[in-house]
């Protein structure tokens, strides 16, 4: 059974997303216009096995497309080859909002684990700085029975309170934990696993939120903290200093994903009740 309908089809019957309500620290705006990526790069890593570039906005696969799915457009990520949509804005302060649900196909060298993707914030530098896939940024994990976990991506830096059992393994968040910093020999390496798992089951949409005010942000899985972190910085010429702003960009990490409903809107503090 075809689960979407190419672009040609989409765009007889335009279709704009409900975004939630607005309230004093800004409205919210679509970043995705539901007919073309207007506002957003694209930009391809090497392929598997291959030996060059694509680079920026080429995309001779056809790895990122408009497509409609259960009736509203989304973004089609096919994974094919690596790398992500990045937004051509900067943002800080701000309260983002998506949907995303998993397709079916996935590809070499992933084929045969779980299905992945990731929404990095705070992208700074040169695309491609991890791997040639990615910019340095902070990731919120985006991966079947991961949703909310952290990863340092290029070099960024956080701190956050966890736990680590017999010192063994990446540090799981929990709230008034032991301090650690990620990435550090002391976290056991560049993750952080989210708590609790509030991730639907495969094939169901799920809504991600990510609230970022100076260096402190806050992962949402579906209504639900499962992570809050700090001190958000990076290295610069050998020293740290704090990253609070930068592009986004939506991972293509050899799973089929796809992206709907992706809203932002200025945010001048972190409410209180997602950081108890």
């Amino acid at each position: 059974m075809k689960r979407f309908r190419p672009l040609s089809l989409l765009l007889l019957f335009a279709f704009v997303p409900a975004l939630p309500a607005g309230d004093k620290d800004g409205d919210w705006r679509s970043l995705f216009n539901g007919k073309d990526l207007s506002g957003w790069d694209t930009w391809l890593g090497r392929p598997s096995k291959g030996k060059d570039i694509v680079g920026l906005n080429k995309d001779p696969e056809n790895v990122y497309t408009i497509v409609e799915v259960d009736g509203k457009p989304a973004i089609r990520v096919s994974g094919q080859i690596w790398g992500a949509i990045t937004t051509k804005e900067e943002f800080e302060n701000y309260h983002l909002k998506l949907e995303f649900k998993w397709g079916e196909k996935r590809w070499p060298p992933r084929d045969k684990t779980v299905r992945d993707s990731g929404l990095l914030y705070h992208c700074v530098g040169e695309q491609g700085a991890q791997g040639t896939f990615w910019m340095r940024s902070q990731e919120l994990q985006i991966q079947e029975r991961d949703c909310g976990d952290y990863w340092s991506v290029a070099g960024a830096i956080v701190d956050v309170e966890g736990v680590r059992k017999d010192g063994k393994g990446p540090v799981v968040y929990k709230k008034g934990g032991m301090k650690y910093t990620v990435p550090s020999k002391e976290s056991g390496g560049n993750r952080i696993v989210k708590s609790p798992d509030n991730e639907k089951k495969t094939g169901e949409w799920n809504t991600i939120e990510l609230l970022c005010v100076g260096q402190t942000s806050v992962h949402i899985v579906n209504g639900k903290v499962n992570m809050i972190l700090t001190g958000s910085r990076q290295k610069v010429d050998g020293k740290e200093v704090p990253l609070t702003k930068g592009k986004l960009q939506l991972q293509s990490e050899s799973a089929e994903v796809y992206y709907r409903a992706v809203a932002i809107r200025p945010l001048s503090t972190i409410p209180e009740k997602y950081l108890k």
